[in-house]
């Protein structure tokens, strides 16, 4: 026994039935090629001839946290001038303890200092070399935004700042643009 047609209107006039729409040729898809697909076998993917957006905004952040480290230098400078100041007009009846937490002080300043200069020109340097390449380039840029990260959660409050710039430019250089950026071919 049959069942009768369920579609009282029968097939559609002119196709096969169960066929549906007709194939239509292939567009190229504007994103580019699937990374790692597409092309032929042995054919390798252009390397970039302009810097990707991840490794520009890197290297802006870099300039942005070594604009932000002259001016923790400039703060940490004064407040090393104020402590000198403050021992210096120190009274004959003053404390052992006092004059000794002055002079930590100093020193701690001194040491804050040092730090910011040598992260500062780490900063400068780096994103100076952004357009020549080179992983090492890419390495270093990891290392001193996880040092940046760890450094400024001893300053948590004010180094928020820090962390958040340090996080974005670990990320930025770590995305696939920018390790083809840097390990293209440089002559």
């Amino acid at each position: 026994m049959s069942y009768p047609n369920q579609n009282p209107y029968g097939p559609p006039q002119g196709q096969q039935p169960g066929y549906g729409y007709p194939q239509q040729p292939q567009q190229p898809s504007p994103y580019g090629p699937y990374p790692g697909g597409g092309g032929m076998p042995g054919q390798q993917m252009p390397y970039p001839t302009v810097m990707p957006g991840g490794p520009k905004a890197a290297r802006v952040m870099l300039f942005v946290l070594s604009g932000l480290n002259l001016i923790g230098l400039v703060l940490a400078v004064m407040g090393l001038g104020g402590v000198s100041k403050a021992s210096h007009n120190v009274s004959p009846y003053t404390t052992a303890d006092s004059i000794t937490a002055m002079n930590v002080g100093k020193g701690v300043l001194i040491a804050v200092i040092v730090v910011i200069v040598a992260f500062t020109a780490t900063a400068i340097t780096l994103a100076l070399q952004f357009a020549n390449g080179g992983s090492g380039v890419r390495v270093g840029t990891i290392v001193f935004g996880v040092g940046t990260i760890i450094l400024s959660l001893f300053s948590f409050p004010i180094g928020l700042v820090h962390t958040i710039l340090g996080i974005l430019v670990v990320v930025f250089v770590s995305k696939d643009e920018s390790n083809a950026w840097f390990n293209r071919p440089r002559y």
